[in-house]
């Protein structure tokens, strides 16, 4: 008896790779004799997550298109394109999957295509209100194209749309009905941290890496004065690369508190009365399912601009407050943080409605839907 494949390509950021890993959990529990496959590049977060999820990962060759890059660079990317599409051949023919779904990024365009063409079942899913160029340009090719926003259904040439929810990891969505605020890891409790829950708890991170930009902001903010900092506490996850710098410029200050990871996210969200973050779509599902407000500040040079867009769908809908990054300063920022602190109905008012945005189990839905494709 033949072993049943899916495989899903596509990755490059965690707001691609955490739903993807979540979609495949969701598979497994399904269909416990599935073999999922992921495939993707050396360049992606998915080198890192991929395999430490202890899921098969296959590496093919592809360059950027769709970048802010220089001429000679996607000339170079085109030239490659051959090889990419022979190694997808390759790897199809090897695996031979019942099912191929594509996430986005560098990986999903050659592959998804080929298995388009060779006769493959083939799917598209794409998280962000604006699609990237991949999918977009795939969408005519795929047998389905699963969407989170409605907002994203036009972009695509295609009429087998489906609005579905956006994944959220496992751990997060584990923990929603058991974590509580009163929760605190040994990484995130030190002295300067009271447990007085009647002070307002700013939580600000920028992805695994850091955003250097909210970094600055935040900090400058944090050292301008303390009189604004007046029953507030603030966890900083800087990322690797600003962490010492920040570290050093909160040293002696009471209620902010510099670290360089955090690997107990369910833990900070229920922690938290305000959050101040991107908006990749990986971090908005989070924030959905956990009814969290924040301020969202996107990453300008994103792809397609989409981390813009999924913000302004969500402040559109009063869920969320947006700060674009050219207008991002410390003066800003306390005006913000200030607003929100002394006007709790706001603040309801974003966690009541960008609850909305979350589907429980969506990663079970999708799963299901792929599922069904095997048959059809």
């Amino acid at each position: 008896m033949s072993i049943k494949k899916i495989v899903i390509a596509g990755g490059g950021t965690g707001g691609h790779i955490y739903p993807a890993v979540a979609i495949a959990q969701s598979l497994k529990k399904l269909d416990p004799t599935l073999e999922i496959h992921f495939v993707g590049t050396s360049k992606g977060l998915e080198t890192k997550i991929v395999p430490r999820e202890g899921w098969p990962l296959h590496l093919i060759e592809v360059g950027q298109l769709n970048h802010g890059g220089s001429k000679i660079k996607k000339i170079l990317t085109i030239l490659k394109l051959p090889k990419s599409f022979f190694q997808s051949v390759s790897l199809l023919f090897e695996l031979q999957p019942l099912v191929v779904l594509g996430v986005g990024g560098y990986a999903s365009g050659p592959f998804v295509l080929m298995a388009s063409l060779f006769g493959f079942k083939t799917a598209l899913w794409e998280p962000n209100a604006i699609p990237g160029m991949t999918n977009r340009w795939l969408s005519r090719f795929v047998k389905k194209c699963f969407v989170v926003f409605e907002e994203s259904k036009k972009f695509f040439k295609s009429d087998r749309i489906e609005v579905v929810g956006l994944p959220v990891r496992a751990e997060i969505e584990r923990s929603l009905a058991k974590v509580q605020p009163s929760d605190v890891s040994s990484e995130t409790s030190n002295k300067s941290f009271s447990e007085d829950m009647n002070k307002f708890k700013i939580l600000v991170f920028g992805g695994s890496q850091g955003a250097r930009a909210i970094n600055q902001a935040v900090s400058s903010a944090v050292i301008d004065g303390s009189e604004w900092r007046k029953d507030i506490l603030i966890r900083h996850q800087t990322g690797v690369y600003d962490f010492s710098e920040i570290q050093k410029k909160y040293e002696g200050l009471v209620g902010v508190q510099a670290l360089e990871y955090l690997h107990d996210m369910p833990v900070q969200y229920a922690w938290a009365d305000l959050v101040i973050c991107r908006s990749g779509a990986s971090t908005v599902a989070e924030l959905a399912a956990c009814g969290k407000a924040a301020i969202l500040i996107p990453y300008p040079a994103a792809a397609d601009d989409h981390q813009l867009k999924n913000a302004e769908v969500l402040a559109n809908e009063q869920a969320a407050k947006l700060i674009e990054q050219k207008n991002l300063n410390p003066q800003v920022l306390i005006q913000a943080i200030e607003e929100l602190k002394q006007n709790k109905d706001q603040l309801k008012l974003y966690s009541s409605r960008i609850k909305k945005f979350y589907k429980p189990q969506s990663a079970d839905g999708l799963a299901k839907k792929i599922y069904e494709m095997i048959g059809n």
